[in-house]
């Protein structure tokens, strides 16, 4: 028995190290790393395990029977009504917290592991997804001749293929009553319909972003904070819609990663409508490196012109004085300027003479006239004949 439970074992390595104990992440995407399986003991402290379906589709189950469960194992749960086929990706104390964060507060919400995937059972579940394309396909066509302003994005059929999940998209309420006796009928299995955003849509699709990796919610994201464009702001990224997208059509999650920071370093810097004043001209706000304290001014609100760069607190100064009527002679303090002309790069060969690596011109020798061929025949022919 233990024998054939190993044929179904999928076991690939793991990918980019972002996994533990030997689970792949084709299909796995919000796999989780599991820093407490060298442990001992860590898998008898609670008989809770996290099963992963398809895409980004989890759940939580009692390990009643007390299997030997590993990351990678397959196994038949419970479900309403049957059963289903998942992949075990974490055991241990971690799927405690991982319950949490999913706000299961009832015990009645987290089902039971019947056994690990017979032969029997997969069959039925490799049955069960081959219909899933074509699934898809005819139930949009029944919403299309509804006239439902709804897309259907994807269909999973449980393991043993006795009900389907219909992840739709819609900008407004759908009454989809008579969408499930249409679909029921034509398929004849358990309908669900799931209500999904774009955001969700990408993830379960997958993709690589612009900034050439897989995208996060296909990875590690598992919930989506709303992103605003005020985060750019805060940030001082040009609001340009087509960069600003991801491939949802949505703003970029990543917009929210380090804002926070931005706006911390924002708080050290001067309001940038602020003119600082000099002997020589009045400099106004052209840029900012946030992180690193540094604004560069112009001489024109408009255009680059003379630009100089400084510190916010060498700002900061300057707008001391420019309140007590006092200019600086310049933006740059002394200081400043003292360490540019140290560290000014010195011309070595700047007493050298630029012919030094000429090469002398050799005298070219007269070469002796050369005789024409004929001439040198027919002397030739007179001294023998003499």
């Amino acid at each position: 028995m233990e024998e054939k439970q190993r044929t179904y074992e999928i076991r690939t390595g793991c990918d980019r190290g972002l996994c533990r104990a030997a689970v792949g992440r084709q299909d796995r995407q919000l796999n989780t790393y599991d820093w407490l399986a060298d442990v001992p003991g860590n898998a008898e402290t609670t008989d809770l395990v996290e099963v992963q379906f398809k895409h980004t589709r989890k759940g939580y189950y009692h390990n009643v029977n007390n299997l030997p469960l590993k990351k990678g194992d397959i196994v038949a749960v419970e479900a309403s009504p049957g059963h289903d086929i998942g992949v075990v990706t974490l055991t241990g104390r971690l799927v405690t917290l991982q319950v949490k964060k999913a706000n299961l507060k009832s015990s009645e919400e987290i089902k039971r592991v019947y056994r690990l995937a017979r032969q029997v059972d997969m069959d039925k579940y490799h049955e069960a997804k081959a219909r899933e394309h074509e699934t898809m396909i005819q139930s949009r066509e029944i919403a299309k001749n509804l006239g439902l302003q709804m897309k259907i994005g994807d269909v999973e059929y449980q393991g043993d293929g006795q009900k389907a999940i219909f992840y739709y998209i819609a900008d407004e309420r759908v009454d989809f009553r008579q969408l499930i006796k249409d679909l029921a009928a034509a398929f004849h299995v358990r309908i669900e319909m799931k209500q999904i955003g774009a955001r969700q849509e990408a993830g379960r699709i997958g993709g690589t972003g612009p900034c050439g990796r897989e995208l996060c919610c296909a990875t590690w994201m598992k919930n989506f904070v709303s992103v605003s464009t005020g985060a750019a702001r805060h940030q001082d990224i040009s609001l340009n819609p087509q960069k600003l997208a991801g491939m949802c059509a949505k703003l970029k999650c990543c917009l929210n990663y380090e804002v926070d920071d931005y706006i911390e370093h924002g708080k050290i810097l001067p309001n940038r409508e602020i003119v600082l004043q000099t002997l020589d001209s009045d400099y106004y706000y052209f840029k900012a490196d946030i992180l690193a304290g540094l604004i560069t001014y112009s001489t024109d609100k408009r255009i680059a012109a003379n630009l100089q760069t400084i510190t916010a607190e060498r700002a900061k100064e300057i707008i001391e004085m420019n309140k007590h009527g006092q200019k600086p002679g310049d933006l740059q303090p002394d200081e400043e300027k003292q360490k540019k002309q140290e560290k000014a790069p010195v011309d070595l060969l700047a007493g050298d003479d630029i012919h030094r690596f000429d090469k002398a011109k050799k005298k070219k020798k007269k070469k002796k006239p050369q005789k024409p061929k004929n001439e040198n025949k027919a002397n030739e022919n007179k001294a023998e004949k003499e």
